[in-house]
């Protein structure tokens, strides 16, 4: 079974969260390129994409993603660095989606026009980096992305200095790779020294301090260190409350990490209305049908199943199912992780060839990701 908890999306071209939450790249590059598009029909259908992925609308954001990149490119040429963007902007759609070898391509392009357009070391470069790792580790190929978080890490550090906001985005993105492999001794420094910048820079109860503080609480409750984890996913949740409103999705986010807490520890009584709340604000904010709605109707399912309460969790398995095959596709893998899901339930009720059927149509989508 698979109960998720999720990383917080920050900074743009920053992290993702783990819920396939990713966040499209917002223009990094001098005033005088973004300001060649200002008013301009790229500059609209930019806007549009952004708003469209920030409403779960997934399939129309790629269809007006595709044709930014065609006006970019007749607007500006080819090595212009709002093509770059554009790029960067399909690409994550993609990423999102589970269709990497589409993804990649586009992401390896707008990095070598960013390249040409601003020079090797500049910041914008770093967040092109940054982006083509983020394919690299959603597919596991953690060698290929080290060398470039690192790189992405030594240009922020040498162009903006170390103490600055970015360069924790970059410590962020190396200690969540580190930590996706195990290394978390290599991981646990690097987001305490992101978390000491942003605390500096931002003050203790900025947003980010709220991610990197769930960020190095999800380090130690993968070791099962939960009494180290809880703490830290309080207060991520108070600053959330305080400075976003207790009706902000990045709230529901934290009630579902500190609910999957309690849950792993066997506090069922006291997880489930932390699932329930985070439920209802991410509905009521982001409709219902959106891919994190889904996910938080996985984690409460888990829960009743945990618990022996199988006719609960039957019918929100196959909700969150619906809402994966609609929004991502058939073929997605967190479609392959609902049908596991359910398939498991449906075993452990004695109904073995419905587990059977689905668990083979996981396997066939699983097999499309290597």
């Amino acid at each position: 079974m698979e109960r998720r908890p999720e990383e917080s999306a920050i900074l743009f071209g920053g992290r993702r969260r783990i819920s396939a939450f990713l966040v499209l790249i917002c223009l990094v590059f001098p005033a005088a390129f973004a300001q060649q598009g200002a008013g301009s029909e790229w500059q609209t259908l930019d806007q549009e994409v952004t708003a469209l992925y920030g409403a779960g609308k997934y399939e129309r954001a790629l269809a007006l993603a595709k044709k930014a990149v065609e006006v970019a490119e007749k607007e500006f040429g080819p090595e212009h660095p709002n093509l770059a963007a554009s790029l960067n902007n399909l690409a994550a759609l993609y990423r999102l989606e589970g269709q990497y070898a589409q993804a990649e391509p586009l992401d390896k392009r707008a990095l070598a026009i960013t390249e040409k357009a601003l020079g090797p070391d500049h910041p914008a470069v770093a967040t092109r980096l940054n982006d083509l790792a983020l394919l690299y580790r959603a597919q596991g190929r953690y060698a290929q992305a080290e060398p470039l978080d690192k790189r992405a890490l030594a240009i922020r550090e040498r162009a903006l200095g170390p103490d600055h906001p970015a360069v924790a985005n970059s410590l962020n993105n190396l200690a969540d790779l580190y930590g996706a492999q195990g290394r978390y001794a290599e991981a646990e420094p690097l987001y305490k020294r992101a978390l000491a910048i942003r605390e500096k820079a931002l003050g203790t109860d900025h947003p980010y301090v709220a991610n990197c503080l769930n960020n190095l609480a999800l380090l130690y409750r993968a070791q099962g260190q939960y009494a180290q984890a809880e703490p830290l996913y309080k207060r991520s949740l108070a600053i959330r409350e305080k400075v976003l409103g207790p009706d902000h999705p990045d709230v529901a986010t934290a009630l579902n990490n500190l609910a999957d807490l309690y849950g792993a520890e066997g506090q069922y009584a006291q997880a489930e209305p932390l699932d329930e709340r985070a439920l209802a604000i991410r509905e009521k904010a982001l409709g219902p049908d959106h891919p994190a709605v889904a996910t938080t109707l996985n984690n409460l399912a888990e829960l009743y199943r945990a618990q022996g309460q199988y006719a609960q969790a039957e019918p929100l398995y196959k909700r969150a199912l619906v809402i994966r095959e609609k929004v991502l596709g058939p073929d997605h893998p967190d479609v392959a992780v609902s049908m596991n899901n359910l398939a498991e339930l449906y075993r452990a009720t004695d109904r073995i060839r419905e587990a059977e059927e689905l668990e083979k149509q996981a396997a066939r989508i699983r097999a499309l990701e290597r």
